[in-house]
C-alpha cells in the first residue's frame, strides 16, 4: 500500500492471533487436536464428520462441546483453499433443516385442538426450523475469538457460495446469526485518536477503503486536532473495527479531496469550524457485509460533533461516485456519439482542432486522464461530464433505488444531493472511476427522516436544483 510501514503479514498475524485462541481452548480440555490434511481428502471428511456431530450431541457437557468447536475452527484454519471449500460444504449438507421433520411439525400444529397444544407444537417447530448447524456455529460465540472467526468465515463464504449454490443457504445462515449478534443496540461507539494503540492504528491503515493512506504522517494529519475518527466496535471484538468514518472539520463546504488531505494545509481553530466533512467511510469487516449498521454511525456521529462543537450548522459528504465508470461504458456503447448533446460535441471539436476524434476521446476518457492537464480541453470536457454525472446520479436507478451504491447508502440515510464538484480527486483511481467528479451529500437535521422516507419509501430522491436541473438536458431536450 505505497510507503505504509505495514507489515505484510498484517492478516496473517490477525489469524495466528485467532488460531492460538482456538488452539488454548481446545488443549485446557484435554482434547487431542483435529488433524486432517490440507485438502481435506475424502478419508479426512468421516473424522471431521464426526467431530461435528460430537458438537452436537454435547457429550461432556457445554464446555466441552465449545472446546470441540474451538478444535473444528483451528483444524478449519489448517486447511488450504479448497480443504476449506470442502469442510463449509459438509456443513452445509450433512447439517441442513430435517425437511421431513419440519413436515411432521407442521402437521402437529395443524392438528393442535388446544391453545396449549398449539403452543407447544409452534414451539417444537421453531426448534425443528433451526438447521443444526446454525446450533453448531453458535457454540463459536462463548469463545475468545469465536466471533471473530465466524465473522471471516462468512467472508470467504461469501466467495465459495457465488461459484456453489449449495453454500448459499450455509451463509445466509451465518449472516442471520451475525446480524443478531451485531445489533446497533450491542455496538459502542468510539473516538480514535492518535494515542490509539499502535495496533489498532495500524488497523485504520489497512482497511481504509476509500482514500487510501500513504503512510504515518498522512494518518497522523487524519487524526488531527481538526480531524475526528469515530468507529463503531463489538464487545467480542473489542480491537477490531467493524465500521468507520473520517471527518473533516472545516469552513464552508469542500469540493477537493486532495487538499482537503493536504498535510501543509493550515490548521483551523475550533471556533472557526462550521461545517463537518464525511469523506471516508469504511466496512473494516468483509464477513459483515449485508448487515447494515453505516446509517447509524453517521447520525452518532453527527450528535457527538454537534455537542462537542455549537458552532458547526453544516454536515455534508465529499463522496466518490463507484459505479459511474461501469455506467458510462454501458451507455458509450448504446448511445455512441448521441451520448454529447450539440453544442458540448462543438465545443470539443473546437478544443480538439482536428488533432483528435472526439469519439475516440470519449472511448478513453476513463483510463486516459492526460485530458485535464489541457485547459482548452478540460474546459470542453467540464459541462458535459457534470451533465452526464448527473443523468446518472439523479435519473438512474434499479427499481426505484439508485444505481449507484453510494449514492443509495445516503439517500437511504436521509441525505440530499447537494453538488458535483469538478476535478474533486484527481487522483487515477478518482480519475478512472469517475474523471475525478466528486459529489456532496448534505444532512440537513430537520429534513433527514422525510428524505429517507420519502426515498425508501416511493424512491424520491431529495436533490439540489443544480443536479436536477442538469440531469434533465438530454440530447432530445
Amino acid at each position: 500500500m505505497n510507503d505504509i510501514a505495514v507489515q505484510p503479514n498484517f492478516f496473517d498475524r490477525t489469524l495466528v492471533q485467532v488460531r492460538r485462541a482456538l488452539r488454548e481452548i481446545a488443549t485446557r480440555r484435554g482434547l487431542p487436536s483435529l488433524d486432517l490434511r490440507p485438502d481435506l481428502p475424502e478419508s479426512d471428511q468421516e473424522l471431521l464428520l464426526q467431530q461435528m456431530q460430537d458438537c452436537l450431541i454435547g457429550r461432556g457437557g457445554e464446555v466441552t462441546a465449545r472446546a470441540r468447536a474451538a478444535n473444528l475452527g483451528r483444524a478449519y484454519m489448517g486447511l488450504n483453499t479448497e480443504g476449506r471449500r470442502r469442510f463449509l460444504a459438509l456443513l452445509a449438507t450433512k447439517f441442513d433443516t430435517n425437511h421431513e421433520a419440519v413436515d411432521a411439525a407442521i402437521a402437529v400444529v395443524t392438528a393442535a385442538e388446544t391453545p396449549e397444544e398449539r403452543k407447544a407444537a409452534e414451539a417444537k417447530l421453531r426448534d425443528t426450523l433451526t438447521a443444526p448447524r446454525v446450533r453448531l456455529l453458535t457454540q463459536f460465540n462463548g469463545l475468545a475469538e469465536g466471533v471473530k472467526f465466524l465473522v471471516d468465515l462468512r467472508a470467504e463464504l461469501l466467495t465459495f457460495a457465488k461459484n456453489e449454490p449449495a453454500l448459499e443457504d450455509l451463509q445466509e445462515d451465518l449472516r442471520r446469526l451475525l446480524a443478531s449478534w451485531f445489533d446497533v443496540g450491542f455496538l459502542e461507539l468510539r473516538r480514535i485518536t492518535w494515542e490509539a494503540p499502535a495496533a489498532l492504528l495500524e488497523k485504520l491503515i489497512a482497511y481504509e477503503a476509500v482514500h487510501a493512506i500513504r503512510g504515518w504522517d498522512d494518518l497522523k494529519n487524519r487524526l488531527d486536532s481538526d480531524r475526528r475518527c469515530y468507529a463503531f466496535f463489538h464487545p467480542r471484538m473489542p480491537d477490531e473495527p467493524l465500521i468507520f468514518v473520517e471527518i473533516a472539520l472545516v469552513n464552508g463546504i469542500a469540493d477537493n479531496v486532495q487538499k482537503l488531505l493536504d498535510e501543509e494545509q493550515e490548521r483551523l481553530s475550533p471556533e472557526n469550524f462550521d461545517t463537518a466533512i464525511f469523506y471516508s467511510i469504511s466496512n473494516a469487516q468483509r464477513g459483515l457485509d449485508g448487515i447494515s449498521f453505516g446509517d447509524f454511525l453517521i447520525k452518532r456521529v453527527v450528535a457527538d460533533l454537534s455537542a462537542e462543537f455549537k458552532n458547526l450548522k453544516t454536515f455534508a459528504t465529499l463522496s466518490p461516485i463507484p459505479g459511474f465508470a461501469r455506467w458510462y461504458a454501458k451507455e458509450l456503447e448504446e448511445l455512441g456519439p448521441a451520448l454529447l448533446l450539440a453544442d458540448e460535441r462543438t465545443a470539443l471539436e473546437t478544443a480538439l482542432d482536428g488533432e483528435a476524434d472526439v469519439d475516440e476521446l470519449l472511448k478513453t476518457l476513463l483510463a486516459n486522464d492526460d485530458w485535464s492537464k489541457v485547459p482548452e480541453l478540460e474546459a470542453a470536457l467540464k459541462p458535459a461530464l457534470l451533465r452526464i454525472a448527473s443523468t446518472y446520479l439523479y435519473s438512474v436507478k434499479r427499481g426505484i433505488r439508485a444505481m449507484d451504491p453510494v449514492a443509495h447508502f445516503h439517500l437511504s440515510n436521509g441525505a440530499r444531493m447537494e453538488r458535483l464538484n469538478w476535478l474533486a480527486d484527481t487522483s487515477s483511481r478518482g480519475m478512472h472511476q469517475a474523471a475525478g467528479l466528486m459529489i456532496n451529500y448534505l444532512y440537513k437535521l430537520d429534513e433527514i427522516d422525510g428524505n429517507h422516507e420519502g426515498y425508501t419509501g416511493e424512491g424520491a430522491i431529495a436533490v439540489s436544483s443544480s443536479i436536477r436541473n442538469l440531469s434533465r438536458k438530454t440530447a432530445n431536450s
